[in-house]
């Protein structure tokens, strides 16, 4: 499913808020002292999509979550989460959604699985006829069922990042709401996460998921909002966003000044000459035809490149700011 673009200012009333799982409009924290968290958010998560909440860290992504969960209020704005306004609907909602807010918290000296049921237990929402069943499934689907007998203070910082996802995971979920789930994690564990979270995404689970690096966003994600200093700079899927960039055709001839005389000819922009290249704007033009042209108008070619822009560079122009790549 494709998003259009949204950005500050948008009306959200004017989509389909069936078809959002998570939504707000003019979202707005001002904490004392004057210091504005989140300007003006307006949030627009496609249900059954994995949405990265992308931002350098203070942009304010862990606020908005706050506020979505109705961990906090908002100093303006309105939210639904599941298409059901908050919080005037968070008894009805909120069993629907699991989450994960700035890291699990659970107790030392206790077993995975006993942790979770001690979680289980306090849900007035849970069935305690099922709970049993329900433990052992959350365990296994990530990855813990071995460990479930072993003490927290021995998990890995990876198995206690999955036991947190284990917990949200109790219940069936519509939404997942996960914030810098891979945070502090060596490269196994990151690595576990993020493949648990591509499989809750091809369950049908929404996803909401926080994070200040790119590449975890690049490898499980199929929309982003990019974040920062609390305003949302752009929003869509990811495939929308690389489809607005521009992509270049570079030409490696000893023809250089006759190549770039046939790109000029096919209506390429940005025609530009280097020693032994040219290069120019694709533009809508398909890089068979202009290969063909290439060789047809008698011009060598060494080398054919379609340079497209990392997503780094996307980002970066987006927010002035870099961003994590490596997870």
């Amino acid at each position: 499913m494709a998003l259009t673009e949204v950005s500050a200012g948008t009306d959200l009333t004017s989509l389909d808020q069936t078809v959002l799982a998570v939504s707000s409009a003019g979202l707005t924290k001002r904490f004392r002292g004057g210091q504005v968290a989140v300007d003006r958010l307006d949030l627009a998560v496609p249900t059954g999509a994995v949405y990265g909440f992308l931002g350098p860290n203070g942009s304010g992504k862990t606020t908005t979550i706050r506020m979505l969960l109705g961990l906090i209020f908002p100093t303006a704005g309105t939210h639904a989460l599941l298409g059901q306004a908050m919080p005037a609907h968070a008894g009805a909602v909120l069993p629907r959604v699991g989450a994960l807010v700035e890291g699990p918290a659970f107790h030392p000296y206790m077993s995975g699985a006993a942790n979770l049921r001690r979680l289980d237990a306090a849900d007035r929402t849970a069935d305690a006829r099922t709970a049993r069943q329900r433990i052992g499934e959350a365990l296994e689907r990530v990855g813990l069922t071995a460990a479930a007998g072993k003490r927290y203070r021995n998990y890995s910082l990876g198995m206690r990042q999955r036991l947190g996802i284990a917990a949200a995971l109790l219940k069936p979920r519509d939404l997942l709401v996960l914030d810098e789930p891979t945070n502090g994690l060596d490269p196994q564990g990151t690595r576990e996460v993020r493949h648990l979270i591509s499989q809750l995404g091809t369950d049908g689970v929404t996803v909401l998921v926080s994070s200040h690096l790119l590449s975890e966003v690049e490898q499980v994600c199929t929309h982003v909002g990019v974040m920062t200093v609390g305003r949302m700079v752009w929003q869509g899927s990811l495939d929308d966003l690389a489809a607005q960039q521009r992509v270049r055709v570079r030409v490696e001839t000893l023809q250089p000044a006759a190549a770039a005389d046939a790109l000029r000819r096919l209506g390429l922009d940005e025609v530009a000459v280097a020693d032994g290249e040219a290069s120019a704007v694709l533009g809508d033009a398909e890089p068979e035809r202009v290969a063909t042209a290439l060789v047809s108008g008698g011009v060598g070619l060494r080398g054919f490149v379609v340079e497209r822009p990392r997503l780094e560079d996307v980002f970066v122009g987006l927010t002035g700011e870099g961003f994590d790549v490596s997870g």
